[in-house]
């Protein structure tokens, strides 16, 4: 049986290596996303201490002027913060739905391949296995003419 041979195996390869660093970049993406969520959660967990504090802070009598401006300064850093994350996360939604729209197209061209081999490697097996038919009857032939 003759082996198949995929003529474009090496552009089926160029893709298929083109989809999986798709899929990396989109992967890592993710990740970032996921790291920004969470350094906004961490970030509203303090805002929420720093409430506490505020709180802890008000005029019961004496009023600690160095305190109550620490504080302030301390949640203005963190709504700088918030924004610079909000606007980060904003930004990397953006390049999320750029590298899933790279892997989809990137999918696309290397299962287009993909299938183009699958059709070729089984009409390369019909044909191989409609030769070996043709040799088998061919044999039996003429073995049963060399019989008489």
């Amino acid at each position: 049986m003759a082996e198949f041979r995929f003529q474009l195996a090496t552009l089926l390869r160029l893709r298929q290596t083109a989809r999986d660093e798709c899929r990396l970049r989109l992967a890592e993406a993710r990740r970032n996303e996921e790291d920004l969520r969470d350094r906004l959660t961490r970030l509203a967990d303090e805002r929420k201490r720093l409430q506490s504090r505020r709180r802890r802070a008000a005029p019961t009598g004496d009023v600690d002027v160095d305190g109550v401006v620490e504080i302030e300064r301390y949640a203005a850093m963190l709504d700088s913060e918030e924004s610079r994350l909000n606007t980060r996360l904003t930004t990397l939604a953006g390049e999320i739905d750029l590298h899933r729209q790279s892997l989809l197209k990137a999918d696309r061209e290397a299962q287009s391949l993909e299938k183009l081999r699958d059709k070729q490697l089984h009409r390369h097996r019909r044909e191989e296995n409609r030769k070996e038919e043709k040799l088998q009857n061919e044999t039996a032939l003429a073995v049963q003419s060399l019989g008489r």
